[in-house]
C-alpha cells in the first residue's frame, strides 16, 4: 500500500518552490506595472510608411499631436518612404520591442505581402496591434455618360457589357484597385482595370470621360460631385459620409454588405510589453474623442474611431487580411 504522506524534506521542498513562483508571478506583475506607470520616460517615435503629405501621413500627425500633449513626451513621426511598406517596416523591424517605436498603417499594410513578391514581413506575425485611429470612407463615382444613377443600375450595366466599362486607380494594388475587384467579386461582374501613377490623372480622366467608374477617396471627389462632372452612386462605409450626406452607402444602394473603407492604425513589433501596448491604446482612445481633432478630420472626409483595445485591432487586422487575399486570389492582382 503507497504511502499517502509525504516525507517532511518533500513537503518543504513543496513549499519553497511554491513561494518561489509565488515570488516570481508577483514579481513579473508588479514589474509589468511599474514599466507601464513610468512609461514614457522619453521621446515616442511613429514611423509613416509613405510620403509626408498623403492621408495616412495627415492623420498620424494629428494624432501625434495630441498624444504628445497626453503622455508629456515629444511624439516624432518620420516619413520613411519607398518599397511598398519595406523601407517603414524595416526600420522599425530594427528598432528595439520597448514602445517607443510604432509603425503607421493602412489597408495596404495587410495585403502588400499578398501582391508583392519577397515582401520580406508578415503583418500579422512581426507586429502587434496597438490601435486603429481612422476610417477614411471611399466613393464610387461615375462619368455623367454612364447610364446608371444607382449600385443597382451598375450592377446590371455590367452585366449587360460585361468587360466594357472600365475603372481607374492609382495603380495595381492601391486602395481603389482593391476596392473596385471587391466590388466585383461581390456584384459577379468584370470591369476593366486601368492602372495610373498616382491618383490624380485617373481622376483627371474620369471627369473627362476617358474612363467609366473609379473608386476614389471622398475628399478629392466631393467637389466634382457637388460641380456635378462626376456622379456618386454611394460611399464605401456602411454609414454615410458626413461630406456628402445625401450619397447613399454602396450597400444600400445595390450591393448589400460591402464595405471597402481605408483604415488607419499603429502597429508595434511582436513581443513589445502588454502593458505599454494597452497604456498607449488609451491614449489614442483619448485623442480621438477631442473635438478640435475631430472636426478638423471630418473636413478631411476622415472618421476618427478607436479600438477598444489592442487584441480587437489586432483581430480585426486579421479579418480585413482574409477577405483581402480573397480578393487578391479572385482577381490574380500581382505588383512587380
Amino acid at each position: 500500500m503507497h504511502n499517502l504522506i509525504q516525507p517532511p524534506r518533500r513537503r518543504q521542498s513543496l513549499k519553497r518552490m511554491i513561494a518561489i513562483t509565488s515570488l516570481l508571478t508577483l514579481g513579473l506583475s508588479v514589474t509589468g506595472t511599474s514599466l507601464a506607470q513610468s512609461f514614457p520616460s522619453k521621446p515616442v517615435r511613429i514611423v509613416v510608411p509613405a510620403a509626408a503629405g498623403g492621408n495616412l501621413d495627415l492623420v498620424t500627425r494629428n494624432i501625434a499631436q495630441k498624444l504628445s500633449e497626453q503622455i508629456g513626451q515629444p511624439v516624432m513621426v518620420e516619413n520613411r518612404p519607398g518599397g511598398n511598406y519595406k523601407v517603414g517596416v524595416d526600420f522599425v523591424a530594427k528598432a528595439p520591442a520597448d514602445g517607443y517605436t510604432y509603425l503607421a498603417v493602412a489597408d495596404s499594410f495587410l495585403y502588400t505581402p499578398m501582391i508583392l513578391r519577397n515582401a520580406g514581413f508578415d503583418p500579422l506575425k512581426d507586429f502587434t496591434g496597438v490601435g486603429m485611429v481612422a476610417m477614411v470612407p471611399q466613393i464610387l463615382v461615375v462619368h455623367p455618360s454612364v447610364p446608371a444613377n444607382s449600385v443597382t443600375e451598375l450592377i446590371a450595366l455590367a452585366k449587360r457589357r460585361p468587360g466594357e466599362l472600365n475603372y481607374g486607380s492609382s495603380g495595381t494594388g492601391a486602395t481603389g484597385h482593391i476596392a473596385a475587384e471587391l466590388f466585383n467579386l461581390q456584384a459577379g461582374i468584370s470591369m476593366t482595370h486601368v492602372p495610373y501613377k498616382g491618383n490624380a490623372p485617373a481622376l483627371i480622366d474620369l471627369v473627362g470621360g476617358r474612363l467609366s467608374v473609379m473608386f476614389d477617396t471622398i475628399s478629392t471627389s466631393a467637389s466634382h460631385v457637388r460641380g456635378g462632372t462626376l456622379k456618386a452612386l454611394g460611399v464605401t462605409t456602411l454609414t454615410r459620409s458626413p461630406i456628402l450626406p445625401n450619397v447613399p452607402t454602396v450597400s444600400d444602394s445595390g450591393l448589400p454588405g460591402y464595405e471597402a473603407a481605408i483604415f488607419n492604425g499603429f502597429v508595434a513589433l511582436a513581443g513589445t510589453p502588454p502593458d505599454i501596448l494597452k497604456r498607449m491604446n488609451a491614449e489614442l482612445r483619448k485623442a480621438v474623442q477631442q473635438t478640435d481633432i475631430r472636426t478638423r478630420m471630418q473636413e478631411q472626409g476622415v472618421d476618427l474611431v478607436a479600438s477598444e483595445s489592442p487584441e480587437q485591432f489586432t483581430e480585426f487586422m486579421k479579418t480585413q487580411a482574409q477577405k483581402y487575399a480573397k480578393v487578391v486570389k479572385a482577381a490574380n492582382i500581382r505588383a512587380d
